[in-house]
Parts: C-alpha cells; sequence; structure tokens
C-alpha cells in the first residue's frame, strides 16, 4: 500500500509539473503577442506626425520636431538683402517680403540674442543627382501665389542643369525613391514646402560663393524651398521649443544622404563635420531660423 501511495503522489507531482509548464508556455505566448502588438502600435505612433511636426536626426537618431511658432528670416537695418543700394533702414519695400538667405548670417537671432549661442539646425539640401538627370522638366513648378520672380519649373530646371550639369535631387518635384527627405513631410506632400516653412529661399548669395555667377549679386535669386532632412547637435536631441538658426549643408554624395530610419548616412553633427572636413559637404549659414522643440522618436537610428 506504501509503495502504491508513492506512486500516485509521484504520478501527481508529474501531472501537476507539466500542467505548470504548459500554462507557463501559454502565457510566455500570450506575452509575446502583446509585446509584438505594443512594439507595433509604438512604431506606428512614432511614424505618424503631426501637421505641425518633421522628423530630424540627432546623435544618430531620429527625433521629432514640434513647430509652434512660424519662421523668421531676420533682417537687420544695415543688411541690403533686396540689393538694391538702399539699407534695410531706409528701405520700407524690403520689409515687405522675407528674404530668406543662404550664406548672410544676422549678428542676432530673433530674440535679439547674439547668435553665438543660437541652436543650429543643420538643414541637409540632397546636391547630387542619383541618376544624373537632365531633364528640366522634372524640376518643381511654381507654386499658387508664388513671387512673379521665382525661379521654378522648366526654366529652374534648365537654369541648374547649365551651371551643374544635373538637376540635383534638391529641387526635382519627385525626389528619387533611392533616397527619402524629411520635407515635404507626409502631411505636406508638395515640393517645395514644409510646415512652417518659408515656402522659398533667395540662392543668389549660395551661387556666387560655389562660383557659378559673378558677384555680389544684383537682385536676390528666388527659388522653391529645396527638398531636405535635418539633424540637430547631441546636446539638441531633446530640447524645449526655442529658435534655431538653419544653417544649410549641401550633400554632395549620395552614400552620405540619411536613410528614413536613420540607419545609414549622416545622422549626427559628428558624421556631418567628418564630411565637411573631407569635402563631401558643405555648410553655410543663413539669417532664417525656426521655431520648435525637439524630443528623441521612439524608434529609429543606429
Amino acid at each position: 500500500m506504501q509503495n502504491l501511495s508513492t506512486l500516485r503522489l509521484l504520478g501527481t507531482g508529474r501531472h501537476w509539473k507539466s500542467a505548470r509548464i504548459s500554462a507557463l508556455k501559454a502565457m510566455l505566448a500570450w506575452s509575446v503577442v502583446v509585446l509584438l502588438i505594443c512594439l507595433a502600435q509604438t512604431a506606428s505612433a512614432s511614424a505618424q506626425l503631426a501637421p505641425n511636426q518633421t522628423h530630424g536626426f540627432g546623435n544618430g537618431r531620429l527625433v521629432t520636431f514640434t513647430y509652434l511658432q512660424n519662421f523668421d528670416c531676420v533682417d537687420q537695418p544695415t543688411m541690403d538683402l533686396d540689393f538694391n543700394h538702399v539699407l534695410a533702414q531706409s528701405d520700407p519695400n524690403e520689409m515687405q517680403t522675407p528674404i530668406c538667405q543662404a550664406v548672410t548670417e544676422p549678428t542676432e537671432d530673433p530674440t535679439g540674442g547674439d547668435i553665438k549661442h543660437t541652436a543650429h539646425l543643420y538643414v541637409f539640401i540632397p546636391f547630387f543627382s542619383v541618376d544624373v538627370d537632365t531633364n528640366p522638366a522634372h524640376a518643381m513648378p511654381c507654386p499658387d501665389g508664388g513671387r512673379p520672380t521665382e525661379l521654378c519649373g522648366t526654366a529652374l530646371g534648365a537654369k541648374l542643369i547649365e551651371l551643374f550639369g544635373f538637376l540635383p535631387e534638391a529641387w526635382k518635384a519627385t525626389v528619387n525613391p533611392a533616397i527619402t527627405t524629411q520635407c515635404p513631410d507626409p502631411n505636406h506632400n508638395v515640393p517645395g514646402t514644409c510646415t512652417m516653412h518659408a515656402s522659398s529661399v533667395d540662392l543668389s548669395q549660395t551661387l556666387v560663393a560655389l562660383g557659378k555667377i559673378p558677384g555680389p549679386p544684383t537682385a536676390p535669386i528666388f527659388v522653391p524651398t529645396p527638398n531636405h532632412s535635418h539633424v540637430v547637435d547631441n546636446s539638441r536631441v531633446n530640447s524645449v521649443p526655442i529658435w534655431w538658426e538653419v544653417r544649410p549643408v549641401l550633400i554632395l554624395h549620395q552614400s552620405d544622404w540619411p536613410a528614413a530610419d536613420g540607419g545609414s548616412g549622416i545622422t549626427s553633427s559628428k558624421a556631418m563635420d567628418d564630411a565637411e572636413a573631407a569635402g563631401r559637404a558643405i555648410e553655410v549659414g543663413s539669417n532664417f531660423f525656426l521655431f520648435f522643440s525637439s524630443h528623441e522618436s521612439a524608434h529609429g537610428g543606429h
């Protein structure tokens, strides 16, 4: 009887252990399902942008910008952004149209603070052509309600091809699918647009600096805002809303262009500095400022 009772107890123990293992397996399987659902929801949430948001990169990771004011292109009293030889302080016409000009930098940001202490937003411009495009009809069309003198459409394409031998992805109406840009963003998928940005920029000083036209400029050369992506300094990845100086960076090689998820290409200011030192990128300042907060996204990046 004792042996029989022992066997029964052992049998009961084996059955209990087997049932416990089955229950643990079921719980583990359910936990995996829940985890996958949460990851999918997190990825979906981080991939979706509000109408006043864009993506950017920083410290090798994907970040999200939330814009809370319109842009500002600072014009100081002793500047002459329209090159008519009349200083802004005596030229009311210069105040009527924002002139967002690369290369030209004011001494103060929109707060009146010294620009030396203003945060930097590195605006990456794809200054290359994936397929050496020489079709001027592929350039950004003229925007509705644009400036009468704006260089756009086929005329823009023809001029850029004349100057550079190809149509840069920066001003193509549709960027080659081999790369992606953060502006235009999915909510503003119109060439030359991005939330709370200027819709046109003055390219005159840039072309002079590149040696493509003689200087000094005699008038602004307004073109649609180029397709672009963004990078911030590592210390600014998570930032409260502040003014940022737009610093255009011409990216000359496709291999340096950042992937949409930040998994390859230049996604940090350090990598950008290295590319500039190697002659693969060109950085300049501007009088163009944007106001937004920045925070690290839930996924993406190295």
